[in-house]
Order: structure tokens, then C-alpha cells, then sequence
């Protein structure tokens, strides 16, 4: 049995819940609703014949906020509530940093890192070159680092990559997303990232506005993608693929699938002993990122990314 750590939770990320669920296969929904996150529960209930990972559980939380922290181990049938972080270390063979607060991630993660406990960080993992560095080079010395967006693993993007080939050469990609640049923006550069094969990023333009953001991305392979991430638009994630024969539009909505994906790569990964996903891939996608904000205070200049 895989024992497993997860920690929760910041502002408006309900994945301890989720997560957890999924992988010890049980949930409270009256206490999920109660928290704000009915969605969550919503589909947790419609999956619920394939909640459970086999040989996997979730055996310590914590939480900023101890009473957080007991409401997900009650939640989700979690044995053990750590007072601190580091009180997982010796007790789980991997862990979930299952927070989107990027400006937090090395000091929470590092703990792990130093103990050699493979680590799942949730996205993105940083917002900043010093940060991504850190982990770069934790990487490089050997240490098991996955972080990536779940919807890089989203069925709706895996039917638009089997049909690729009767769509010609890829010549543009339009995705379409709510909410804000740095946490966000990541869901849909991972989603096209895979759905292309991971080519190199090799320049990105900021032509929006902060709420507003509309970043210009031309890849390695000449594709050329337009990211748009507005606040103020109807919940959606929409990406839209043009070849010279025919074109192809994911309308991305099975979270649940997608997180299930996710975990089990991880999973796999930790037993393994390597990421499946290579962390030059994170660390190209995470660069678009930092290179965005960077256009954007530079009244969109155009930055190189290799």
C-alpha cells in the first residue's frame, strides 16, 4: 500500500477534497457542499463506481488551519491530521502539495525535497525564474518533482490529438478560458502543450490587459496560439485546433476524468521512481507564463523564450 501525504488548502482550490476522494474512494457531499463547493460533489456523485485508487491511500493532511485540515480527513476518510508539515516526513512515501499559491511552493515543498520524498506540486508550480530554478535544480540532483495542470491529461484533448493526422498541418491554436492569467492560463498552455506533443515554446506576447489577458504564442514547430483568459466570461475552457485539411474544438468539462489521470501518473511515477512527465516540459510551459507577465508590464513586447 502506497501511503500517501496531501496538503490543503488555499483560497478557492478545493483539490484536498477532491483529490483525497478520489483516491481513498469515499466523500462526505454534505460536508463538501457545506464548504462551498457543490460542483465538486456534484461530480464525485456521478463518479462515485470508479472512486478508489488500488493500493493508494491517503494516510495524512494538514492544513494551514487545523480545523481545515480535520474537515478533509473527515471528508475523505483521511486516518491522520498533522500540527505541522513536516510531521509527514517518515510517515508517507509521497505527497500532494495540493495548493495553487505558487508564491508558497518552495517553502512547503522544500521540506520533501530534502528528505527525498517524491512530491506532486499543484499548478503552477512557480510564478517566478528564482523559484522555478529551485526546482530545476532539484530536478537535475535527482529528486521526483511532478507538477502540471490536470487538463493536459483531459479526454476532450486526447480525441483532437488521435485525430491530428486527418487535420493536416497544425497551423493555429485558439483557446478560450475564465479567471485570471497565473493560475489559470496554465489549465490551457498544458492542454495545448499536449495536445501538439510539447513543442519548444519559442516567443510569447501579452496583448491584453491584466483581467482581460490575451497572450500570442508561437511554438518550435510553427504552430502559432492565441490564450485568452478573461474574468468576466461565462465558466469555460475551450481549445480550438486549425489544420490545412480540417480543424477540430475541445469543450473541456470532465474534471473529474482528468484529475483521475493525473493522480494515476503520479502514482505511477512515484513507483517508478521517475516522473512520466519530464520536468523540462513543466519548466517550458511555466516560462510562457513568467514571460506573459513580463510582456505585459513592457506594454507587450515580444520576448524570447530560447
Amino acid at each position: 500500500m502506497l501511503k500517501l501525504g496531501i496538503t490543503g488548502m488555499s483560497p478557492g482550490n478545493a483539490h484536498p477534497y477532491s483529490w483525497s476522494a478520489i483516491i481513498n474512494g469515499y466523500f462526505d457531499a454534505e460536508e463538501i457542499c457545506r464548504i462551498g463547493y457543490p460542483a465538486v460533489a456534484q461530480y464525485l456523485e456521478a463518479n462515485k463506481n470508479t472512486l478508489g485508487i488500488p493500493d493508494a491511500k491517503i494516510t495524512q493532511v494538514w492544513a494551514q488551519d487545523e480545523e481545515i485540515a480535520r474537515s478533509i480527513a473527515h471528508t475523505t476518510q483521511i486516518d491522520n491530521v498533522c500540527r505541522n508539515i513536516e510531521d509527514m516526513i517518515g510517515q508517507v512515501d509521497a505527497v500532494f502539495l495540493s495548493r495553487d499559491d505558487a508564491e508558497n511552493h518552495v517553502a512547503m515543498a522544500k521540506p520533501f525535497i530534502d528528505a527525498g520524498i517524491p512530491i506532486f506540486i499543484d499548478k503552477p508550480i512557480a510564478l517566478t525564474h528564482e523559484d522555478l530554478e529551485y526546482f530545476a535544480a532539484a530536478n537535475a540532483d535527482g529528486k521526483l518533482i511532478m507538477s502540471c495542470s490536470s487538463m493536459r491529461y483531459a479526454n476532450e484533448c486526447m480525441v483532437i490529438k488521435q485525430e491530428s493526422a486527418s487535420m493536416g498541418e497544425i497551423l493555429l491554436v485558439m483557446a478560450v478560458g475564465k479567471k485570471d492569467w497565473n493560475k489559470y492560463g496554465v489549465h490551457l498552455l498544458e492542454a495545448v502543450s499536449a495536445i501538439l506533443d510539447d513543442p519548444a515554446p519559442v516567443t510569447v506576447r501579452h496583448i491584453g490587459e491584466s483581467g482581460k489577458d490575451i497572450v500570442y504564442v508561437t511554438f518550435e514547430n510553427g504552430v502559432q496560439a492565441v490564450f485568452h483568459l478573461f474574468m468576466d466570461i461565462s465558466p469555460t475552457f475551450q481549445v480550438s485546433v486549425f489544420g490545412r485539411n480540417g480543424w477540430r474544438m475541445a469543450d473541456i468539462k470532465n474534471s473529474y476524468s482528468m484529475f483521475r489521470d493525473n493522480i494515476i501518473e503520479f502514482i505511477r511515477s512515484v513507483r517508478d521512481g521517475k516522473s512520466r512527465l519530464p520536468f523540462k516540459t513543466t519548466e517550458q510551459i511555466i516560462r510562457v507564463i513568467i514571460g506573459a507577465n513580463e510582456s505585459l508590464k513592457h506594454d507587450g513586447k515580444k520576448m524570447n523564450l530560447i
